[in-house]
């Protein structure tokens, strides 16, 4: 059991659990534009108005913080699709609002997108967080699942993919759109919400 943990037990997990999500909170901004390679708990105390004392109380190294900050951000990533699942009434109008909201967290979260893939990458070498990645991992794939699978309810056609070929797909036009936002490529927005349109209509 680490550090953390302990004081979670004497201070009450669900006050110790609330403080530490406000924390990676706070810190996710600062962990996402230097990189995991480029940061530690000192980095991010110096970037952020948090102190180094505090967050090692709350976390037992930087892998314990990052994996509780992008855990937080990817669980929110997922969900906003859930609305569009719920209400579309067609394929059409499903397919036409899954593509703007991919389009849109391209345009405005490329950071934390590229922070995502630079981490699940990193957990190929690094054991500290790689079980936070692997439950990510498939909490995306459901998101994509669900996606498909009311897209191919709405059109009365059964899926042409299965799950694990389906979130392969999508998460790599999002990467290769992803890596062209980032060079500077502002029309990639546009290609990843076309792209995406494309495949889904295509799945079933």
């Amino acid at each position: 059991m680490g550090d953390a943990a302990v004081r979670a037990e004497k201070a009450g997990t669900d006050k110790f659990a609330l403080r530490r999500r406000e924390l990676a909170d706070a810190a996710l901004a600062a962990i996402a534009a230097r990189g995991f390679a480029h940061t530690g708990l000192r980095d991010i105390a110096s970037h952020t108005e948090l102190s180094h004392g505090l967050l090692h109380y709350y976390f037992d190294d930087k892998d314990d913080l990052i994996g509780q900050a992008i855990w937080q951000y990817k669980s929110e990533c997922a969900r906003r699709y859930d609305p569009i699942v719920e209400t579309a009434q067609s394929g059409a109008e499903l397919a036409e609002r899954f593509g703007a909201e991919m389009a849109a967290t391209l345009r405005d979260e490329a950071d934390m997108h590229r922070l995502w893939y630079d981490l699940r990458n990193q957990a190929l070498f690094d054991a500290g967080f790689r079980d936070t990645i692997v439950a990510i991992d498939a909490l995306l794939s459901d998101m994509v699942w669900a996606v498909v699978e009311r897209f191919s309810a709405l059109e009365g056609r059964a899926p042409v993919v299965d799950r694990s070929s389906a979130y392969a797909l999508f998460d790599g036009i999002f990467l290769n759109a992803l890596i062209s936002y980032l060079r500077g490529d502002l029309d990639a927005v546009e290609r990843v919400r076309a792209a995406s349109i494309r495949l889904l209509t295509s799945a079933v």
